[in-house]
């Protein structure tokens, strides 16, 4: 059985991992919602960053 401090690091590592992995896609939509000239499209205004 893990203890209570290993249960709350073991949770915020999951945590810090989701994250990192929503932020991301989150870049990775923004990138693709530019085109070639850099200009947003209309799917990329509608994105919002949020902390």
């Amino acid at each position: 059985m893990i203890s209570n401090t290993e249960m709350v690091r073991i949770r915020r590592q999951m945590q810090r991992r989701i994250r990192d992995v929503v932020a991301e896609r989150r870049r990775a939509r923004m990138m693709e919602a530019h085109d070639l000239t850099g200009e947003p499209t209309e799917s990329g205004t509608s994105l919002t960053t949020t902390v």
